[in-house]
C-alpha cells in the first residue's frame, strides 16, 4: 500500500484558490456528508475532532489541538494531523500537512461564500485579526477579488503593522468602526469570546465574513449585526448547535432559525438577494469541507507526480 505523505510548501506549490472554489462546489452536489464532530474542552485548550464521509470522495479525520497560550512559550497555538481515506476500500491514501489543509480549507471557505454574497464590485476589503489565519484570507481574497484594495485592524498595532511585509499593499486601519463603515467586505478571523463587530456600523450592500468564533462562547458580531442581515453558513450541522456566533442568539429568542437563509446544500438560496442586502457568512469549517480540501490537495500532489 502507497501512502502519500504531503508536507506544507511542496503541497501548497500546487494549488490555485479558485480551483479549491470549484472543488467545493461540485463537492456540494455529491450526496450530503456525513460527518462527527467532537469537543474536548480545558479552558483554555481545546481537541477538536472532525470527521467526514462522502460517498464517492472518500473519508476523512482530522484532528486539533488548540492552545492559545502556546505563542507565549515560542510554540505553535495550533497542532494536528489529516488522514485521507479511501471511499472503496477504507485504506489510508495520505497524511497532509495539517496546516496545509486548515489554511486552505478556511480561507478558501470564506472566499467560497464570498464570491455568491459579496457584490462583484466589491473594491474595499477590511480584514480583522492580523493573525496566520489574517493573511490566509488576504491571499484568498486576493485571488477572488483582483482589483480590491486591504486594509487590516488588529487590537495590537504592532501586530497589524508586521503583517505588511507578508501582504503587499496593505494598509493599517487604526479606528475599527471607521474601517467597517468604509469596507465593502469585512472578514474578521480574531480570537474574541465578546463580539468585536457591531451591526450599527454596518451599511447597505456590505458583505460580512465571521470566522474566529469557533467555540460555544464564542462571537465576533453583536445581536444587531445578525438581526440587520441575511444570515448564512456553510454547513447547519456544525454551526447551529456548535458556535457561539449562531448558538447564542439562537438560544436567547434574538433570531429564529428561519432567519439562517442557507447552507452551500442548498445553492439556489445561497446568493445576495439585492445590491442593498447586508450579507453575513458564519465560516464553521467543517469537516465535509477538511474532507473536500484533501482531496483536491491530494489529487494535485498525485498529479504532479
Amino acid at each position: 500500500m502507497s501512502i502519500s505523505i504531503i508536507p506544507f510548501d511542496e503541497g501548497e506549490a500546487l494549488l490555485d484558490w479558485m480551483a479549491l472554489c470549484d472543488t467545493f462546489e461540485a463537492g456540494h452536489k455529491r450526496p450530503k456528508a456525513e460527518i462527527g464532530d467532537t469537543f474536548l474542552y480545558r479552558d483554555p485548550d481545546t481537541l477538536l475532532s472532525r470527521s467526514a464521509w462522502i460517498d464517492g470522495m472518500g473519508l476523512a479525520v482530522k484532528s486539533a489541538t488548540i492552545f492559545p497560550g502556546n505563542p507565549d512559550k515560542g510554540a505553535p497555538m495550533i497542532n494536528g494531523s489529516v488522514s485521507v481515506f479511501s471511499d472503496s476500500n477504507g485504506s489510508l491514501e495520505a497524511v497532509i500537512d495539517f496546516h496545509l489543509v486548515t489554511k486552505w480549507k478556511t480561507a478558501g471557505d470564506s472566499l467560497f461564500a464570498a464570491r455568491r454574497l459579496a457584490r462583484p464590485d466589491s473594491r474595499n476589503i477590511l480584514i480583522v485579526g492580523a493573525g496566520t489565519v489574517g493573511r490566509s484570507l488576504f491571499e484568498a481574497y486576493s485571488a477572488g477579488f483582483p482589483d480590491a484594495q486591504f486594509a487590516v485592524w488588529n487590537r495590537t498595532r504592532a501586530n497589524a503593522e508586521a503583517m505588511l511585509d507578508d501582504c503587499p499593499g496593505l494598509t493599517v486601519a487604526d479606528d475599527l468602526e471607521t474601517a467597517v463603515r468604509a469596507a465593502d467586505i469585512v472578514t474578521s478571523a480574531t480570537m474574541s469570546t465578546q463580539p468585536v463587530l457591531k451591526g450599527d456600523w454596518f451599511r447597505p450592500g456590505q458583505h460580512i465574513d465571521l470566522i474566529g468564533a469557533y467555540r460555544p462562547d464564542m462571537r465576533e458580531a453583536d445581536d444587531t449585526a445578525l438581526q440587520r442581515a441575511r444570515v448564512f453558513v456553510d454547513s447547519y450541522n456544525t454551526t447551529v448547535g456548535h458556535i457561539g456566533e449562531i448558538k447564542i442568539p439562537l438560544e436567547a429568542g434574538t433570531i429564529t432559525r428561519d432567519h439562517l437563509v442557507a447552507d452551500y446544500y442548498e445553492p439556489e438560496h445561497f446568493t445576495r438577494g439585492s445590491d442593498e442586502d447586508i450579507t453575513l457568512f458564519k465560516n464553521g469549517g467543517g469537516a465535509h469541507l477538511d474532507l473536500m480540501t484533501s482531496r483536491y490537495i491530494l489529487d494535485a500532489w498525485q498529479a504532479a507526480r
